[in-house]
């Protein structure tokens, strides 16, 4: 279990569990974001009940999720056996996508910011939204604030996959430009282990079983006349340096397969 490998790496182990909300009809078509109303299906549910199920050996603390619908559910799916509450940090929230939100991923293919999105998202800002690097940059210094709230414990903290995976990748020392190499599954439990000697990734995409390796139908593409041409150019802007503190502050897969 990812508790015990992680406890054998010696003392003063922080142990965070990545969590990402599960499954709802919004996967794939369309781009979720902070898009409200948008809630686990009973595909979700059952994901969240087998992860709750999975979860029952492993001691955890705390419970952090974001705000958002779907992940409020998987987060409680999870608490409610234990007799937990649950607690809401809006740091951990998925990306800011701005107009983005609640798009369909068909339009968004034709986007003239696509390209700079799936080959320089350090420096490509959502329209009205945020970079990725500013998503990135709340969502550490959340999980860092939390798990020094608990020493030598266990938490679990409910997000989404790109939140998730912008995580994975600051701790695994991987340029944000590379983070969609990253596949984080619906309702997946990825663990990363927190002592003297730094993060240790100790658990990944884990979902209890090997399902997602099956291949699957292929998803829709944009056509090659309506991608925009590399010419173009692109509204770029440097990652800001600002960080909001926890305090301050979903799909199946990231922007590059919609995120939901």
């Amino acid at each position: 279990m990812p508790g015990q490998r992680a406890r054998k790496e010696g003392a003063l182990v922080s142990l965070v569990l990545l969590i990402r909300h599960g499954t709802n009809d919004w996967v794939h078509g369309r781009l979720a974001g902070w898009t409200p109303g948008v809630h686990l299906n009973e595909a979700g549910r059952k994901q969240a009940e087998s992860l709750a199920a999975r979860l029952v050996p492993v001691p955890i603390h705390a419970i952090y999720t974001s705000p958002l619908e779907r992940t409020l559910e998987t987060a409680r799916a999870l608490a409610t056996p234990r007799g937990m509450p649950i607690h809401i940090v809006e740091a951990i929230g998925e990306v800011k996508y701005g107009e983005w939100n609640g798009a369909e991923l068909k339009e968004l293919y034709k986007h003239e910011l696509w390209p700079g999105v799936q080959h320089y998202p350090s420096g490509t800002r959502f329209p009205g939204g945020e970079t990725l690097g500013e998503s990135q940059t709340r969502m550490v210094q959340a999980i860092d604030t939390l798990r020094n709230r608990h020493p030598k414990e266990t938490i679990a903290v409910v997000s989404h996959a790109d939140m998730i995976r912008l995580a994975l990748a600051y701790y695994l020392g991987i340029h944000i430009d590379l983070f969609q190499r990253l596949a984080i599954e619906p309702c997946s439990l990825s663990a990363v282990s927190f002592s003297k000697m730094g993060p240790r990734l100790v658990c990944y995409n884990d979902l209890g079983t090997l399902d997602h390796l099956i291949p699957k139908p292929e998803e829709p593409t944009p056509a090659k006349d309506e991608q925009p041409q590399p010419e173009q150019s692109a509204v770029v802007e440097q990652p800001q340096t600002e960080q909001s503190t926890a305090g301050d502050a979903e799909s199946a897969k990231s922007t590059e397969t919609g995120t939901s």
